[in-house]
């Protein structure tokens, strides 16, 4: 189906959290891929499917070592690891440094993760997270890959306001002369609002208006709802029931909506698949 892109502007409005949680309930079997160029955090936050911790050496970059003999799309499944919930992660790289191994490997990265659709033997839509983007981060080589990329952002006004001027800038990336074009351009540009369930639409309608006023090759494609408590369950650091939180029937609605209306576009015809 295809490569999901998560990504912000500055500071901490929660991409791995809206990582994990649109990849849980993600209504096609998903991979989670921790492409920050800055290090990724499940290593830390999060225990294996066997109780014991994740293995650090073994996803993005052991992918290093080895993509520069090239990537076949299933020899992403050779470096991924199952979360304890039963989701399986590409593990992150422990720091900024580890990146130089994949210095002019992300093109390459971003067609295994496009492809990985259309495996004919374990078949997955890959789900990104990208980390902060601002400056030249070599994850936005990706982006070319995805069908979409979704922007997250809090709600308040210096951070709409960064999350239009990256979405201005991206869209002339990516798009071109057709930067206006948001429902058209590939890869689709979405904003993902982290927002308080009693405000969210009137801040998505709002912040929406925004966007298009600025012509800028995006709008908003969902709330996801600003639940502490449930991203804690989330992340194995509280009890309870994670299916009831907000965070998670949020992460819900925004994965069925997407599917529903963008699900029959992406789809790739795949024979002989199996889970």
């Amino acid at each position: 189906m295809a490569l999901i892109a998560l990504a912000a502007d500055k500071g901490s409005p929660g991409v791995t959290t809206a990582a994990v949680a649109l990849a849980a309930v993600w209504p096609r079997r998903a991979l989670l891929a921790e492409a920050d160029p800055a290090g990724g955090d499940l290593v830390y936050r999060s225990s294996a499917a066997h109780g014991g911790p994740l293995n650090p050496n073994t996803g993005m970059l052991s992918i290093a070592a080895t993509a520069r003999r090239g990537l076949a799309p299933d020899q992403l499944w050779d470096h991924s690891q199952t979360l304890s919930g039963g989701l399986d992660v590409l593990v992150g790289l422990g720091s900024a440094e580890q990146a130089a191994g994949l210095v002019g490997q992300w093109p390459l990265l971003g067609r295994a993760f496009s492809a990985l659709a259309e495996s004919p033997h374990a078949p997955a839509d890959v789900i990104a997270d990208c980390g902060r983007i601002s400056g030249e981060t070599p994850a936005v080589e990706l982006f070319s890959h995805a069908s979409l990329l979704l922007l997250i952002a809090r709600t308040e006004p210096e951070s709409i306001a960064r999350v239009r001027d990256r979405a201005i800038a991206l869209s002339a990336r990516l798009h071109g002369q057709n930067r206006g074009a948001a429902q058209l351009a590939t890869p689709l540009i979405g904003v993902l609002l982290v927002a308080e369930p009693g405000d969210s639409a009137k801040v998505a309608n709002q912040v929406n208006s925004m966007l298009i006023g600025a012509q800028a090759g995006a709008r908003v494609l969902g709330t996801l709802a600003h639940d502490p408590a449930g991203a804690e369950q989330l992340a194995g650091r509280r009890r309870g029931r994670l299916d009831k939180s907000l965070l998670i029937r949020s992460a819900r609605k925004i994965s069925a909506d997407l599917y529903q209306q963008y699900g029959a576009a992406w789809a790739a015809p795949v024979t002989g698949a199996s889970r």
